[in-house]
């Protein structure tokens, strides 16, 4: 039997205070933990098609212009199995509103999200995130 690897997405966003957009996870793996919003690209769904819907199912947000942070292939990254995740990070005015949908229990822009252990490697991506930001 042939495995296949998964496709997902995630969004770093931050809001122009400098707090990061997280959701915490309704179902496991890490039931009850941080992580960023994003999840699994649909058949016939273009990558970036996928990350605006995730990020729109999670917490309601739409956003506009967004940039590539990085393509994530850990085998180990996911305990449910091989999952290929690529990044995309925002930046949106202070004051949008967010709230918790699909598999997300709730979803808040947190200003102490770096004291946070977040879900999966999303310390990572948002670490990659945050370089790229400063680099621009």
């Amino acid at each position: 039997m042939h495995k296949q690897s998964a496709i997902a997405v995630d969004f770093v966003v931050f809001n122009s205070e400098g707090h990061l957009l997280l959701i915490q996870r309704k179902n496991q793996p890490f039931q009850g933990k941080y992580a960023l919003p994003g999840g699994f690209v649909e058949y016939g769904e273009t990558i970036e098609a996928a990350a605006r819907r995730e990020l729109r199912e999670e917490t309601g947000l739409k956003v506009g212009q967004m940039h590539l942070v990085g393509v994530y292939s850990n085998p180990k990254r996911d305990p449910r199995g091989h999952t290929i995740s690529i990044a995309y990070v925002a930046v949106v005015s202070r004051g949008r509103r967010v709230r918790g949908g699909d598999d997300a229990a709730t979803a808040a822009f947190m200003p102490t999200w770096r004291k946070l252990r977040l879900a999966f490697d999303h310390n990572a991506i948002v670490r990659d995130a945050v370089r790229l930001i400063a680099a621009a």
